[in-house]
Protein backbone atom coordinates (compact mmCIF):
# COMPACT_ATOMS: atom_id res chain seq x y z
CA UNK A 1 0.00 0.00 0.00
CA UNK A 2 3.09 2.37 0.68
CA UNK A 3 4.42 1.67 -2.76
CA UNK A 4 0.99 2.89 -4.02
CA UNK A 5 0.26 6.24 -2.06
CA UNK A 6 3.87 7.26 -3.48
CA UNK A 7 2.34 6.99 -6.80
CA UNK A 8 2.03 10.35 -8.72
CA UNK A 9 -0.98 12.45 -9.16
CA UNK A 10 -1.29 15.23 -11.38
CA UNK A 11 -3.41 18.30 -9.65
CA UNK A 12 -4.92 20.73 -11.94
CA UNK A 13 -6.35 24.02 -10.81
CA UNK A 14 -10.19 24.77 -10.86
CA UNK A 15 -9.79 25.90 -14.52
CA UNK A 16 -8.03 22.98 -15.05
CA UNK A 17 -4.45 24.14 -15.57
CA UNK A 18 -1.44 21.92 -14.27
CA UNK A 19 -0.39 23.41 -11.36
CA UNK A 20 1.93 20.42 -9.61
CA UNK A 21 2.36 16.90 -8.93
CA UNK A 22 1.61 15.48 -5.61
CA UNK A 23 2.17 12.13 -4.26
CA UNK A 24 -1.30 9.55 -4.12
CA UNK A 25 -1.39 10.04 -0.30
CA UNK A 26 -1.48 13.83 -0.48
CA UNK A 27 -3.92 13.39 -3.00
CA UNK A 28 -6.39 11.14 -1.24
CA UNK A 29 -6.09 13.64 1.78
CA UNK A 30 -7.42 16.87 -0.24
CA UNK A 31 -10.28 14.50 -2.28
CA UNK A 32 -11.26 13.67 1.61
CA UNK A 33 -11.74 17.44 2.48
CA UNK A 34 -13.24 18.09 -0.61
CA UNK A 35 -10.60 20.25 -1.98
CA UNK A 36 -10.38 18.44 -4.86
CA UNK A 37 -12.17 15.82 -7.37
CA UNK A 38 -10.89 12.84 -9.12
CA UNK A 39 -10.63 13.32 -13.34
CA UNK A 40 -11.17 10.19 -14.72
CA UNK A 41 -10.81 9.50 -18.70
CA UNK A 42 -14.00 7.05 -19.56
CA UNK A 43 -15.65 6.45 -22.14
CA UNK A 44 -13.36 9.00 -24.53
CA UNK A 45 -14.72 12.08 -22.06
CA UNK A 46 -13.37 13.47 -19.10
CA UNK A 47 -15.36 13.03 -15.92
CA UNK A 48 -15.16 14.33 -12.77
CA UNK A 49 -15.94 12.21 -9.25
CA UNK A 50 -16.17 13.73 -6.06
CA UNK A 51 -14.28 10.64 -3.09
CA UNK A 52 -17.24 8.86 -2.33
CA UNK A 53 -18.20 8.61 -6.11
CA UNK A 54 -14.71 7.79 -6.68
CA UNK A 55 -14.55 4.96 -4.28
CA UNK A 56 -18.33 3.63 -6.20
CA UNK A 57 -16.52 3.85 -8.94
CA UNK A 58 -13.70 1.78 -8.30
CA UNK A 59 -16.00 -0.81 -6.80
CA UNK A 60 -17.34 -1.43 -10.23
CA UNK A 61 -14.52 -0.62 -12.13
CA UNK A 62 -11.49 -2.48 -9.64
CA UNK A 63 -7.82 -2.04 -11.58
CA UNK A 64 -5.92 -4.74 -13.11
CA UNK A 65 -2.26 -3.59 -11.72
CA UNK A 66 -1.46 -3.26 -8.23
CA UNK A 67 0.11 -0.28 -7.99
CA UNK A 68 -3.62 1.14 -9.49
CA UNK A 69 -5.20 0.78 -6.11
CA UNK A 70 -4.84 1.46 -2.26
CA UNK A 71 -6.57 -1.32 0.02
CA UNK A 72 -8.64 -0.77 3.22
CA UNK A 73 -9.97 -3.09 4.90
CA UNK A 74 -13.37 -3.06 3.76
CA UNK A 75 -12.57 -1.92 -0.15
CA UNK A 76 -10.11 -1.28 -2.50
CA UNK A 77 -9.77 2.08 -4.37
CA UNK A 78 -8.00 3.38 -7.35
CA UNK A 79 -5.40 5.56 -7.39
CA UNK A 80 -6.23 8.73 -9.10
CA UNK A 81 -4.20 9.87 -11.54
CA UNK A 82 -5.36 13.75 -12.22
CA UNK A 83 -7.19 15.63 -9.45
CA UNK A 84 -8.98 18.66 -10.25
CA UNK A 85 -9.30 21.60 -6.93
CA UNK A 86 -12.09 22.49 -6.06
CA UNK A 87 -10.65 26.09 -5.47
CA UNK A 88 -7.77 27.13 -6.39
CA UNK A 89 -7.69 28.86 -10.06
CA UNK A 90 -4.27 30.41 -9.92
CA UNK A 91 -1.01 29.35 -11.41
CA UNK A 92 2.32 28.66 -9.75
CA UNK A 93 4.17 32.55 -9.71
CA UNK A 94 7.56 30.81 -11.50
CA UNK A 95 10.41 32.28 -13.04
CA UNK A 96 11.74 31.14 -15.99
CA UNK A 97 15.53 30.17 -14.53
CA UNK A 98 18.82 31.03 -16.47
CA UNK A 99 20.90 27.41 -16.58
CA UNK A 100 22.93 25.81 -19.09
CA UNK A 101 19.87 23.09 -20.57
CA UNK A 102 17.54 26.29 -20.75
CA UNK A 103 20.06 28.08 -22.63
CA UNK A 104 20.96 25.48 -24.99
CA UNK A 105 16.84 25.04 -25.65
CA UNK A 106 16.25 28.66 -26.35
CA UNK A 107 19.23 28.10 -28.74
CA UNK A 108 18.30 24.70 -30.08
CA UNK A 109 21.77 23.69 -29.47
CA UNK A 110 22.96 25.68 -32.48
CA UNK A 111 26.35 27.44 -31.89
CA UNK A 112 24.84 31.70 -32.02
CA UNK A 113 28.21 32.45 -34.38
CA UNK A 114 28.73 30.02 -36.83
CA UNK A 115 25.20 28.46 -36.83
CA UNK A 116 26.28 24.96 -37.06
CA UNK A 117 24.34 22.82 -34.51
CA UNK A 118 26.00 20.67 -31.99
CA UNK A 119 25.16 17.84 -29.68
CA UNK A 120 25.32 19.68 -26.38
CA UNK A 121 28.55 18.12 -24.35
CA UNK A 122 30.15 19.96 -27.55
CA UNK A 123 28.73 23.61 -26.31
CA UNK A 124 30.48 26.03 -24.46
CA UNK A 125 28.25 29.09 -22.83
CA UNK A 126 29.58 32.79 -24.13
CA UNK A 127 28.89 35.80 -22.36
CA UNK A 128 28.32 38.29 -25.76
CA UNK A 129 30.03 41.12 -23.52
CA UNK A 130 32.63 39.54 -21.65
CA UNK A 131 32.99 40.00 -17.75
CA UNK A 132 36.21 41.80 -17.78
CA UNK A 133 34.14 44.60 -19.91
CA UNK A 134 31.31 44.73 -17.66
CA UNK A 135 28.99 41.90 -19.50
CA UNK A 136 26.73 40.12 -16.57
CA UNK A 137 25.32 36.70 -16.63
CA UNK A 138 21.83 37.49 -17.90
CA UNK A 139 19.42 36.01 -20.48
CA UNK A 140 20.88 39.19 -22.77
CA UNK A 141 24.72 37.98 -22.31
CA UNK A 142 24.54 34.38 -22.79
CA UNK A 143 24.67 32.82 -25.86
CA UNK A 144 25.47 28.60 -27.18
CA UNK A 145 29.00 28.57 -28.77
CA UNK A 146 31.01 26.30 -29.79
CA UNK A 147 34.68 25.22 -28.75
CA UNK A 148 35.87 26.75 -31.81
CA UNK A 149 34.37 30.07 -31.93
CA UNK A 150 34.60 30.37 -28.00
CA UNK A 151 38.17 30.08 -28.57
CA UNK A 152 38.88 32.51 -31.05
CA UNK A 153 36.48 35.35 -29.80
CA UNK A 154 38.23 34.72 -26.13
CA UNK A 155 38.05 37.87 -23.99
CA UNK A 156 36.66 39.87 -26.97
CA UNK A 157 33.60 41.76 -28.02
CA UNK A 158 32.62 40.14 -31.00
CA UNK A 159 32.88 42.53 -33.88
CA UNK A 160 36.65 42.63 -31.97
CA UNK A 161 36.92 39.06 -33.08
CA UNK A 162 35.28 39.47 -36.78
CA UNK A 163 32.40 37.71 -35.11
CA UNK A 164 28.76 38.40 -35.77
CA UNK A 165 25.69 36.70 -33.63
CA UNK A 166 22.92 34.53 -35.69
CA UNK A 167 20.12 36.63 -33.54
CA UNK A 168 20.25 38.69 -30.56
CA UNK A 169 19.61 36.60 -27.48
CA UNK A 170 16.13 37.37 -25.32
CA UNK A 171 14.66 36.09 -22.55
CA UNK A 172 12.95 33.11 -23.63
CA UNK A 173 8.68 34.45 -22.93
CA UNK A 174 7.41 32.56 -20.23
CA UNK A 175 4.40 30.01 -20.40
CA UNK A 176 1.95 29.75 -17.56
CA UNK A 177 1.88 26.03 -17.29
CA UNK A 178 3.76 23.83 -14.75
CA UNK A 179 7.02 22.94 -15.49
CA UNK A 180 8.74 20.00 -13.59
CA UNK A 181 11.45 17.24 -14.11
CA UNK A 182 9.55 14.13 -14.46
CA UNK A 183 11.73 11.13 -15.01
CA UNK A 184 10.11 8.08 -15.48
CA UNK A 185 6.77 8.85 -13.94
CA UNK A 186 4.83 10.92 -16.69
CA UNK A 187 1.42 9.14 -17.32
CA UNK A 188 -0.33 8.79 -20.41
CA UNK A 189 -3.44 10.82 -19.49
CA UNK A 190 -1.49 13.60 -18.05
CA UNK A 191 -0.85 14.14 -21.88
CA UNK A 192 -3.70 16.55 -22.46
CA UNK A 193 -2.86 18.81 -19.50
CA UNK A 194 0.52 19.15 -18.83
CA UNK A 195 3.45 20.57 -21.02
CA UNK A 196 7.02 19.52 -19.96
CA UNK A 197 9.98 21.42 -19.86
CA UNK A 198 12.84 20.63 -18.35
CA UNK A 199 15.08 22.75 -15.45
CA UNK A 200 18.66 22.77 -14.05
CA UNK A 201 20.52 24.67 -11.60
CA UNK A 202 20.47 28.33 -12.02
CA UNK A 203 23.96 29.92 -13.68
CA UNK A 204 25.74 32.28 -11.27
CA UNK A 205 26.44 35.85 -11.79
Amino acid sequence: MDAALDQPVLVLNRLWQAVNIVGARRAFGLLARGHAQVVHHYEDDFRVFSMLDWIDFSVHNPPIAALESVHTPTRTIRLPRVILLTFFDKLPCKELKLTRNNVFERDKATCQYCARPMPREQLNLDHVIPRDYGGKTTWENIVCSCVRCNTRKANRLPHEAGMRLIRKPVRPKWRPVISLVLGNQQHEVWKDFLDVAYWNVELEE
